[in-house]
């Protein structure tokens, strides 16, 4: 169908047409005349090329004669609708518009202008920026992906800004982007910190951080490093390079809880190596401890085989000798409370008892050695006999009481000593007051610890294991209660002390004393005679030392050397009246020869005898069928208490 607007064009003017055609294809911008078609509806459904420019044969990929006198839909049937809605838009209302939009079937964008001419003819020009525009998608897509990364980084993010003074100094600094993981950590809001300075929004901000940052931005050069953060009280890890002139972009983490557990590993380097000097210290003390009463006992015992010594020489050697076996007795004795308070083997054995008698037991113990220093011991009660029933452990109670005498008595040569005890609300609280040599004050901590004595510069800390302090404050602990030192260099100490002031009955204590058959007071030369007694023991002086003791009883002794020959040597003795039975003996021990004997003598005294003194050995030997407990070594007193006990009384 021939065009109206055509027709009226002078078909004189081809030469001129031709110039215009010329000016057109000349125009780097793509140009086409199309023709509008509607529906019966006027509604627009396609249109068509009436003429174009080589730009837009360039730009849309298509021969111009093939696009001319075609319609969009016949050149591409699936076109998107938006174009002929946009350009239906333009010749309907004459108006013209201006717009971007995407052909899939050139996969193209082009920036469009269209305006209105006659009739259904527009015309319209558009030039092809896939180009920018993809770069524009791609540059929004980095931008995306670049927010995305920035916001979720585990560590802090920021980019400042430096601030200078007049004389071109660094003195703070503002964000200028910062993410959220660094919001969580400052707990402020973006729109709170972006644009803001650092010193405003926090008050203080330490130099080094301003001299990085600067050093950074000037240099060019990037710096890691790690530091402390007044601010928030927390240490970081830092990375930090300059963006552009003045700025600088930093990410840094959170290593507060790793440089605080480095400190401690630190810590408990230095303490195990401190530890491990100490226990070396100790070992070399402990040794010459131990060697210094040996010395003592091997020493004396071959003096005694000299020939013409006289009775007097002869007793002061046996003293002597007798010092240096109580002395390594007590070293031993100190090393065993330690292991078992370091295995957690220490038990607590409470019964009721008086504490007025055990202060006074200590006292007059003391008093003879204090008095022949020339000093004063004096002693403090402050409840009545009637009143001082209480329930504690009343071993662990002497052994504090006697290792912190024993304590003032070493550190003390000219004053007085004073031992006494206080009522505090539900605690008792002793005390050991000296005026000797003091204690500095930044030792009054570590004369509790294990080992600690031995590393003491002064001379006398080296008469002892440096155990007595730790025992006592792990005994008073035990107990529920607390141990604790005053003191000034040069004037003296006082060692307090609590335990529980849990209260007794008379009536108990009483009780408690019928029952014990250790308690009551023993004569030596009580009249038990004429027992049959069985000796169960593989060490010859341990039966040297019984034999010698129980022949004031005794003159008819039998010997067995291992649990087999026991149980045979009281199957021929039925009448056998005492068994003293070694734990520790060979073929079988003690608890399985008591409880085999016991099967066919039920009458027969046992007392269980070990060198071990372990928490437990005692339940375990009277469980197995023992009457009786005694550890070694055995005191002649201890041992008479418990014959009496048994043997007087049947009398």
């Amino acid at each position: 169908m021939e065009n109206t607007y055509l027709s009226s064009i002078d078909h004189k003017s081809s030469n001129k047409e031709e110039f215009y055609q010329k000016i057109l294809d000349g125009l780097s911008i793509g140009f086409a005349l199309c023709e509008l078609l509607c529906d019966q509806n006027g509604t627009p459904t396609d249109y068509r090329f009436l003429k174009v420019n080589q730009a837009f044969e360039k730009q849309s990929t298509m021969d111009i004669q093939f696009i001319v006198g075609k319609t969009i839909k016949e050149i591409y049937p699936d076109i998107e609708s938006s174009w002929i809605d946009k350009f239906g838009s333009v010749v309907l209302s004459k108006n013209p518009i201006q717009f971007i939009d995407y052909n899939h079937n050139t996969d193209k964008y082009y920036n469009v202008h269209a305006s209105a001419l006659a009739g259904n003819i527009f015309v319209l020009q558009f030039q092809d920026i896939t180009t920018e525009k993809k770069s524009e998608e791609n540059l929004k897509r980095s931008e995306l992906q670049y927010k995305n990364i920035f916001n979720s980084m585990f560590e802090m993010f920021q980019v400042i800004e430096l601030v200078y003074d007049q004389d071109g100094t660094a003195i703070d600094y503002k964000y200028l982007q910062v993410n959220p993981a660094f919001e969580n950590l400052v707990n402020k809001k973006e729109s709170e910190l972006v644009g803001k300075r650092a010193k405003k929004i926090f008050g203080i901000v330490e130099d080094i951080w301003i001299n990085a940052f600067d050093r950074v931005e000037k240099t060019g050069k990037s710096e890691s490093f790690e530091e402390y953060g007044a601010e928030l009280n927390k240490y970081y890890s830092v990375k930090a390079w300059r963006v552009e002139k003045g700025q600088v972009a930093i990410t840094f983490k959170d290593i507060t809880e790793q440089k605080l557990y480095e400190k401690e590993l630190i810590k408990a380097k230095e303490a195990a190596e401190e530890m491990d000097r100490l226990k070396s210290n100790f070992l070399a003390n402990m040794s010459h401890e131990i060697r210094t009463p040996m010395n003592g006992i091997l020493g004396f015992s071959d003096l005694l085989k000299t020939q013409n010594l006289t009775g007097k020489e002869q007793q002061k050697y046996i003293q002597i000798i007798q010092k240096s076996g109580v002395r390594m007795l007590n070293i031993i004795n100190n090393i065993i409370d330690v292991s078992k308070i370091e295995s957690g083997l220490m038990e607590v054995d409470i019964s009721e008892s008086n504490v007025n008698h055990h202060v006074d037991y200590i006292y007059s113990f003391f008093q003879p050695e204090i008095e022949n220093k020339g000093m004063q011991f004096s002693l403090r009660k402050s409840l009545p006999w009637s009143k001082a029933n209480i329930k504690t452990d009343k071993e662990k109670l002497l052994a504090i009481l006697t290792n912190l005498v024993k304590n003032a008595i070493k550190y003390s040569d000219e004053g007085e000593i004073e031992l006494g005890y206080i009522v505090k609300a539900d605690f008792l609280e002793f005390y050991v007051k000296d005026t000797g040599i003091g204690i500095d004050s930044d030792r009054l901590e570590a004369i509790f610890e294990r080992f600690i004595q031995a590393d003491i510069s002064d001379k006398k800390a080296f008469q002892g294991a440096g155990l007595g302090l730790s025992i006592s404050k792990a005994f008073v602990e035990i107990l529920g209660g607390q141990l604790w030192v005053e003191s000034k260099k040069g004037e003296g100490s006082v060692f307090y002390f609590t335990i529980p002031f849990d209260t007794a009955t008379k009536e108990q204590i009483e009780s408690v004393n019928e029952n014990n058959p250790t308690a009551p007071a023993v004569d030596i030369d009580f009249p038990v005679k004429n027992l049959k007694v069985l000796i169960v023991e593989d060490d010859e002086v341990s039966i040297l030392v019984l034999d010698y003791m129980v022949q004031k009883m005794s003159s008819n002794i039998l010997y067995a050397k291992n649990g087999m020959e026991a149980i045979e040597v009281c199957r021929h003795h039925s009448d056998i009246d005492l068994i003293f039975m070694d734990i520790n003996i060979p073929l079988q021990d003690g608890y399985t020869t008591t409880r085999q004997i016991r099967q066919f003598n039920q009458e027969v005294i046992i007392i269980a005898q070990t060198a071990n003194r372990l928490t437990g050995d005692q339940e375990k030997a009277i469980e197995a069928g023992c009457n009786a407990y005694l550890a070694k070594p055995i005191l002649k007193e201890e041992l008479y208490s418990t014959i009496q006990f048994f043997f007087a009384k049947a009398k």
